[in-house]
């Protein structure tokens, strides 16, 4: 009581913890075999899950936020339409060899043409069936005409694929139109080709030639079909890149002249292909990095694009899910989709081939393909994690640990095979841990493929080392209980926080990162159950050989490791050495210092507190290091100085740096540098920037009665920058303009032919055009079912009115008659109308005037071409843009939502910052509370963030030095370092928040404790890291391995010099403050206990104490010497431990002096030596503190906080204090004697005087006062007092390499005083 004061409640709960973890490593320890067993099998089922481990690799499987509008609009797209993707490409770019050369010239384009002429002609076997480009391309549909068949097929294998190049602009194009095989016409000799061919003097040719055949052929409808796509003399007209050739027609324009083209000028707006009203291609789309002259026309360009327009999978699904080419294979969107990538890798496949063979082309230019299947590929791959890096770490940390653990010198009590198993044990923990999040369904990316497992090992492997410290400090038996209850409540705290940050960020909507904390925070525990549960599983069975004596490393395969028996000399000298030292320091566990010479004696007390640890520990461990060099180097002044002063400085210029940190995880880091991919990439972000996007119309809206708010919608994006413009500066139209101008041409025709008579309103007349007649139908339809012609109407209704409005009421059935006979404009205008509109084909004799109702559309899009988009930031502003604009007509009542990849892999980043700032937030506020509850301190939870937060910013930092942007990856990686940060500061708190003493002494007990296994993870962790260093992707060095490394080195940097400064100076205080000395709580008073017979016994034994390196004279056989303190695992060894035992005499009493006879015992002559010793040790130790006893009886008189004694009295106290005993004693007898005359002053009875001493068969020792004839004359005369000591000492050396030292002391005092009963007290230990 009195001696302390401190958080009573953290003390209790600690000691709570510490005895469940002492409880459980005892049955664990009992069990050892057992747990080991289920541990293996439990864990094996688990690893079985990575079967059934799924991998996302596509984008929209990675960043889309769950729950976010970009979810649920791809979610209504998928549900709508089938399909997620809305266009496929095969995009080539071709660019100089010279990076100054110009592509504008002939060479260039023909070299271009060579190249895509062998690559669309390749083909892919599969699923028995050969497909070609035409299989899969996006061509224009043809409409269904009347008559012959085989004409109408002749008319659908001219139609060619759709292909953007600059091409078009020359009469190379048609070079790669095809067909494949030349068409044979009947009636005309000629092959028909797209490069010989003229399209309308052939249909003339044809008309005519069946006309005198008399076969009956709809030709007015095919000429109104190319009429209105704008099909006229194809490519016969456009010039030649090579007018000398053989096969330029003679109608190019440079065919006489021989001239080559003025390639910049032509080139100067853009392009046109065969249809030239709906193909147009835009400059900015086919031509890149351009320099003009002053009127705008094309001066100088550095790169060439041609985009290969591919079916998607669900289109090339439904063109063929009929067709007899594919009734035998089961034909379904799956193998669709596999036919696409396949022909798409081998058209790249076919390029890079080409490239080798013809060196002319290859040492001028070079030729880039890509696709979209090719991004996939890419994520893919780098998703899959790398089994040999894996294998690599686990090999590199397995050796460091043995390397580290291993002890030459003393081989029984190395630990390198357990802790080979331990890192093994983390290996097999995590990869279960991994197991059971693919059984529960938890898919797997790039980010936990790549970053988990090296995670989980290098945070597992610390708890190895934590554990493996504490096993390496003593020998017992029991020894596994007493590790978990040292070191356990650390890891478990430590581990707790870290899982409880990954949980709390589970939260984030983004699927990556939720992904990457849920198995984090399940490998965390797997390694927190495996660290507790299995590993001190190992330790007990290692404990067996360490007892059996047998070496660390093939202990089956050698002898029993003998160790040199401990003889008596050894303890003479440790005596010798301590008597030397007896006036400072009583043993290494007792750092009490004398009264007189207490401030001098302080530098003697640390010095002997070091060469305790000292020999308690390896002369080369990090433990000796932390205590005997490191700490007192932080603690010096001017270190603490340049130290805060480099935090400050690096905390205020990341804080700078932190404002420049850019967004953006561009495509071109995904792919590593050497592939033709990357320089694709490159080029295509330097010259073109190009990308294509849809605004989407939903349901719930009325597209009749809303035209208007339609046309306005479309007309918005003219202010949306990057978005490609006509050449009159508008938009190209969409499906409502053509779909209107369709109807205004056919009204117009009805005018002018009903004004000539051809038509009347009961019906038409035989001289009435095919158009007119449909102009009719179309007006008579009233839009209703039940009623739906009514001829009356024909003059009153207007298909288009004055405004440019459709007639509402019979709007669905105009809809299904545009999409049927006008299926050029329909298929360019790419509007993908859902539910697709019902088929209605006119036929001119046709009288049935019913055109059917198509249903309400609830999917509609507008197609867009976005360039000039290079980085980041100019896609955010876009992204942003368009989303105003479209929450602007959404308030209007238009449902609508742009579409595209842009908006798929940059939408994330508008809410990134924000939702990391979240997570962050959580994650720090998670760790704070955790922190709080652990080690039961707001304040050290509070330093314990504030150093997470300075880590962050100092990361953040780094970033923007080492050019890494944000982006999902590093969000992933920051939130993964509040957990190593949170780490690396809790052991050091918990070891300095348990510690007694000032606050450096706090810092260098806790860092002896946790360096060495701080540094150890800090090491492993790094040698998990630098195996990312040998991935051959760009990316996975630049955003795992170097943003890694900087995580490691801030938190070393923090954790273990700037962390531990911060404690020195603002570190809370210590759970348990003594009030009487500053790094010791003072000694306990020994339990007297009074018999009631006429001697009395009394048994003086130290606290509990833990191992030291000076042996006690005597330890009782309940107490555990090894016994950690259950306030603190870092704490120096509880001190005081008594080697002697005495008792001093009551000053009622008087006596003789003393005189100088030594002990004889009975015992051998050893033990007669070792006795002699102790004796001479005592009484040097009492001349010595003769002068002090004065200030010693102050002292301890105000320890036990006793009232004071009258005046007379206590001067004779203190006049009065001989001491008995050696100087191990000294505070026990003190306070003996205070509990007596305690006891005394409160009325107990007074001793009574001592009889006559008896005679006994050792030599007596007397003791008198030391007073003069003052005290004689104020107590009771005392007549003798007999001590009777008997110490025995017995050395046993067993075949088991152990040496057994049993110390038996008993001391017997009778006190004999005149006229009294004589006291007896007997003192065993």
């Amino acid at each position: 009581m009195g001696k302390a004061r401190g958080n009573r409640t953290a003390i209790y709960l600690r000691s709570v913890f510490q005895s469940h973890l002492e409880s459980l490593g005892s049955s664990v320890q009992k069990h050892a075999g057992k747990m080991l067993f289920v541990a293996i099998l439990v864990l094996s089922t688990f690893c079985v899950g990575l079967k059934s481990a799924q991998i996302h690799s596509k984008v929209h499987q990675l960043w889309i936020q769950e729950g976010g509008r970009l979810e649920s609009e791809l979610a209504y797209t998928q549900k709508t339409i089938g399909e997620d993707e809305s266009s496929t490409h095969q995009l080539i770019i071709q660019t100089a060899q010279d990076a100054n050369a110009s592509v504008l010239h002939p060479q260039a384009l023909l070299a271009h043409l060579e190249v895509l002429k062998k690559a669309t002609a390749v083909k892919v076997h599969m699923y028995d069936t050969e497909w070609g480009l035409r299989d899969m391309c996006n061509s224009p549909t043809t409409p269904s005409f009347e008559g012959h068949y085989f004409i109408e097929q002749i008319f659908k294998h001219l139609i060619p694929c759709s292909i953007i190049t600059p091409l078009d602009c020359f009469w190379e194009g048609s070079q790669l139109l095809g067909p494949e095989f030349p068409v044979q016409i009947p009636g005309i000799d000629k092959r028909i080709m797209w490069s010989t061919m003229n399209p309308s003097s052939l249909v003339q040719t044809m008309k005519q030639q069946m006309s005198d055949q008399k076969i009956s052929f709809d030709f007015d409808m095919v000429e109104q079909y190319m009429k209105r796509a704008g099909i006229t003399t194809g490519y016969t007209e456009k010039p030649c890149l090579d007018p000398k050739s053989a096969e330029c027609p003679e109608t190019a324009p440079n065919k006489g002249s021989q001239q080559p083209p003025d390639v910049g000028a032509i080139l100067t707006g853009g392009c046109n292909g065969y249809a030239t009203k709906y193909m147009h291609w835009p400059e900015e789309l086919i031509v890149g990095g351009v320099q003009r002259n002053r009127s705008g026309h094309l001066r100088k360009a550095k790169g060439l694009q041609t985009v290969v327009q591919l079916m998607t999978e669900k289109e090339m699904f439904d063109l063929w899910n009929d067709n007899y080419k594919v009734h035998h294979i089961g034909w379904t969107q799956e193998k669709a989709a596999e036919v696409l990538n396949a022909w798409q890798r081998n058209f790249s496949k076919e390029v890079e081939t080409l490239l080798k063979m013809n060196r002319r082309i290859a040492n001028n230019y070079d030729i880039y393909v890509f696709s979209s299947a090719t991004l996939d590929d890419i994520l893919a791959k780098y998703s899959n994690p790398s089994p040999i890096s894996i294998v690599i770490g686990v090999i590199a940390t397995v050796l460091y640990a043995f390397c580290t653990l291993i002890r030459w010198k003393d081989p029984v009590k190395g630990q390198s095979s357990v802790g080979v198993a331990g890192v093994l044990l983390i290996g097999f923990s995590t990869a279960a841990g991994l197991g059971l999040c693919a059984l529960l369904g938890i898919v797997f990316n790039a980010a936990s493929t790549q970053v988990v497992p090296f995670l989980a090992l290098g945070l597992g492997v610390d708890h190895i080392f934590m554990l493996t410290a504490a096993y390496a400090e003593s020998n017992r038996k029991e020894q596994t209980k007493y590790i978990l209850k040292k070191v356990g409540p650390s890891i478990l705290f430590s581990a707790c926080v870290t899982s409880g940050s990954f949980f709390a960020a589970v939260f984030i909507p983004v699927p990556a990162l939720k992904v990457f904390c849920l198995q984090a925070a399940i490998v965390m525990c797997f390694n927190l159950a495996a660290a507790l549960l299995v590993f001190p599983a190992m330790i007990s069975l290692d404990l067996r050989r360490r007892t059996a004596g047998r070496a660390d490393i093939f202990c089956c395969c050698f002898p029993v490791w003998k160790e040199k028996p401990v003889t008596a000399a050894v303890t003479n000298t440790r005596y010798n050495n301590n008597r030397r030292n007896a006036y400072a320091v009583k043993n290494c566990n007792n750092r009490a210092t004398t009264a007189s010479a207490q401030q001098p004696q302080l530098k003697y007390q640390e010095e002997a507190l070091l060469s305790c640890s000292e020999k308690r520990m390896p002369s080369l461990s990090l433990s000796n290091f932390a205590f005997k060099y490191y700490t007192p180097f932080l603690m010096k002044s001017w270190v603490k100085f340049l130290a805060i002063v480099t935090f400050v400085g690096t905390l205020v210029f990341s804080l700078y740096a932190s404002t420049r940190l850019q967004d953006g995880l561009d495509l071109i880091d995904l792919v590593p540098k050497d592939t033709n991919e990357y320089k694709f990439l490159n080029a295509q972000a330097s010259m073109f920037g190009f990308y294509s996007m849809y605004a989407v119309t939903q349901g719930n809206f009325e597209y009749p009665t809303n035209q208007r708010l339609l046309h306005e919608y479309h007309e918005a994006f003219v202010r949306v920058p990057h978005v490609i413009k006509n050449d009159n500066g508008g938009l190209p139209d969409f499906w409502l303009s053509l779909f209107r101008d369709w109807l205004f041409n056919l009204q117009r025709i009805f005018d002018r032919e009903f004004s000539e008579g051809r038509l009347t309103p009961e019906g038409w007349l035989s001289n009435a055009t095919s158009d007119a007649i449909l102009a009719y139908k179309l007006l008579v339809q009233t839009g209703y079912v039940d009623n739906p012609v009514d001829k009356s109407v024909v003059t009153q209704n207007r298909l288009v009115d004055n405004e440019g409005i459709i007639n509402p009421k019979a709007f669905y059935n105009y809809l299904s008659a545009w999409a049927t006979n006008d299926v050029f404009a329909y298929g360019a205008s790419q509007g993908k109308l859902h539910p697709e509109p019902r088929q209605y084909f006119h036929i001119a004799g046709e009288y049935d005037l019913k055109i059917p109702k198509s249903l309400p559309l609830v999917y509609a899009q507008l197609p867009f071409y976005l360039h000039g988009l290079t980085d980041t930031s100019e896609i955010k502003a876009l992204i942003g843009h368009i989303r105003d604009l479209s929450v602007k007509f959404e308030a209007r009542g238009l449902p609508n939502y742009p579409s595209g990849i842009p908006f798929i892999f940059w939408e994330q980043y508008m809410t990134l910052r924000y939702s990391l700032a979240l997570i962050l937030c959580i994650s720090l506020t998670a760790a704070f509370i955790l922190v709080s509850i652990l080690l039961l301190s707001v304040w050290a939870a509070a330093l314990v963030v504030f150093s997470v937060v300075a880590s962050l910013i100092q990361i953040f930092g780094a970033m923007t030095i080492l050019g890494i942007k944000l982006s999902a990856i590093p969000a992933v990686i920051l939130i993964l370092s509040v957990g190593m940060m949170v780490c690396l500061t809790v052991h050091i708190s918990l070891g300095f928040i348990t510690s007694v003493g000032n606050r450096e002494r706090r810092i260098h007990l806790s860092m002896q404790m946790s360096l060495g296994p701080l540094i150890h993870g800090v090491l492993t962790s790094a040698l998990a890291v630098f195996m990312l260093s040998t991935s051959p992707f760009e990316f996975v060095i630049r955003h795992f391995f170097w943003l890694l490394l900087v995580v490691l080195c801030v938190g070393a940097y923090n954790g273990l010099i700037l962390f531990p400064i911060i404690l020195s100076m603002f570190g809370p205080e210590a759970e348990l403050v003594p009030l009487q000395h500053p790094d010791r709580i003072s000694t306990p008073s020994p339990v007297m206990s009074r018999s009631k017979r006429a001697n009395k016994t009394v048994v003086v034994h130290g606290g509990r104490s833990s191992r030291s390196c000076s042996k006690s004279m005597h330890h009782h056989k309940d107490i555990n010497i090894n016994d950690p303190s259950l306030t603190t695992i870092t704490e120096e060894p509880p001190s005081w431990k008594s080697s002697s035992s005495s008792i001093q005499m009551n000053n009622e009493w008087n006596g003789t002096n003393m005189n100088n006879t030594p002990y004889i015992t009975n015992g051998t002559q050893q033990q007669q030596q070792q006795q002699q010793q102790m004796n001479n040790y005592n009484m040097n130790n009492y001349y010595m503190h003769r002068p002090q006893q004065n200030y010693a009886h102050h002292h301890l008189q105000h320890q036990q906080q006793a009232p004071p004694p009258p005046p007379s009295h206590q001067q004779q106290q203190s006049q009065q204090s001989p001491i008995y005993g050696g100087p191990t004693a000294f505070h026990k007898s003190q306070q003996s004697q205070a509990q007596q005359q305690q006891q005394h002053q409160e009325g107990a009875a007074p001793p009574p005087p001592p009889p006559t001493p008896s005679t006994k068969t050792h030599n007596t020792h007397t003791l008198g006062g030391v007073g003069g004839q003052h005290e004689a004359c104020n107590f009771p005369e005392l007549q003798s007092i007999v001590v009777q000591p008997e110490v025995t000492v017995e050395t046993h050396h067993s075949d088991t390499n152990t040496t057994k030292v049993t110390a038996t002391a008993n001391i017997k005092v009778e006190l004999v005083t005149p006229g009294r009963a004589m006291r007896s007290y007997n003192f065993s230990s």
